[in-house]
């Protein structure tokens, strides 16, 4: 009996929502190539779009968004638990722990057969708070107070808002806005797949969201990010790049940010992030971080035919914001919520429960029990 170990290559489900095409480098939300809707919609009409598999008009849009910021706000028991949490714990721990938190305040976080209507309250509920626990443990390690959450900012804006203290200006807030679209959804991935597997259980939509998050905190999925920007700290300067990377080819290591899973070529999110990367830290007047980046995507590009994938540009993206290195994959999450949540809407309207088999290896015909005093 063969198998795809990792379940690479193996379909495992239907879905309308994203479309990751490897070969050729493209991917799609609902069938609008995501060039598109980074150059043209707000993350906003990403999230209706994912949610609803259509675009809204003005006025959907515009009832959505205020039905997402009106939800910001988080129960006490857990701004309690954020106060309560430790000062130096990992900020995707706290947030998987939070979420967890949220289904217990949330009567729409039902168990058993699916309640569209509750399903889509719940989600939307889980697409605002999300955010604002991030920045709210963030504000309270530091040990500053909270503000009030408002409800006249978009996602990208409030969050900034949030986490800085001030409104944002329409730069900051444009580049984290499409970095929140680029990260919305990107088909089976493994926090998605971890996702779909716990609500086809028909546990409640609080449990596969935490199983996301539990699952994108690691390193080769959404931690990936943070590993950029501890690389390139740990290169130090441009001048290092070149014996850095030839090093850890040597002793055939991991880049950080290099080649993907599926896509066989450039990764087509990508562009968009080394763009803004370019610009922010042109601005800044800081071009240390771009320029060892570019040097070792060239470096990988022509040693190992390798490309630079999302995570390569967006450390550098989130870095020049002033966003802490530690809340990188907490904002992946942020953006990805809007994917999961549509991805568990998906499941539950056909669902099955998966259940793959397993490739035994151990001994084929059963041994002799050996008593205890024997063994």
């Amino acid at each position: 009996m063969s198998y795809a170990k990792g379940l690479e290559g193996i379909i495992a489900n239907e879905s309308g929502l994203s479309n990751v095409e490897g070969a050729e480098g493209r991917l799609s939300y609902c069938g609008y190539n995501i060039k598109d809707l980074v150059e043209n919609s707000k993350y906003e009409e990403v999230v209706y779009l994912l949610h609803h598999m259509a675009l809204p008009t003005k006025s959907q849009l515009e009832s959505f968004s205020k039905g997402i910021a009106s939800q910001r706000e988080l129960p006490q028991a857990v701004i309690d638990f954020l106060k309560a949490a430790p000062k130096d714990g990992v900020p995707m721990d706290v947030l998987r722990t939070a979420v967890s938190m949220l289904g217990l305040y949330d009567e729409d976080a039902l168990i058993g057969d699916p309640d569209p209507e509750a399903l889509e309250r719940a989600a939307i509920r889980i697409v605002a708070k999300m955010p604002v626990i991030v920045a709210y443990y963030h504000l309270l390690r530091q040990g500053l107070s909270l503000p009030p959450v408002r409800e006249d900012l978009s996602e990208a804006a409030h969050f900034l808002y949030l986490i800085n203290g001030e409104e944002p200006g329409e730069n900051a807030t444009k580049t984290l806005d499409v970095a929140y679209t680029l990260h919305a959804d990107h088909g089976m991935n493994a926090s998605t797949f971890s996702a779909r597997v716990t609500v086809a259980t028909l546990s409640d939509i609080y449990s596969g969201i935490t199983s996301a998050i539990g699952t994108l905190k690691g390193p080769l999925h959404g931690g990936a990010n943070e590993g950029v920007i501890k690389m390139l700290e740990e290169i130090g300067s441009l001048d290092a790049v070149d014996a850095y990377v030839e090093g850890k080819l040597e002793r055939k290591e991991k880049i950080m940010g290099i080649g993907h899973r599926v896509y066989k070529v450039l990764d087509p999110r990508a562009p968009f992030l080394q763009e803004m990367a370019i610009k922010l830290t042109t601005e800044l007047g800081e071009s240390k971080w771009i320029d060892m980046s570019e040097r070792i995507a060239t470096i990988m590009r022509e040693r190992k035919g390798l490309n630079a994938n999302v995570d390569f540009y967006s450390a550098t993206v989130y870095y020049s914001l002033g966003i802490p290195t530690d809340l990188f994959t907490p904002i992946f999450a942020i953006a990805r919520a809007s994917g999961w949540t549509a991805q568990i809407l998906e499941q539950l309207r056909d669902s099955r429960l998966y259940r793959p088999l397993t490739l035994y290896t151990g001994p084929k015909e059963f041994l002799d029990f050996v008593p205890m005093e024997d063994r």
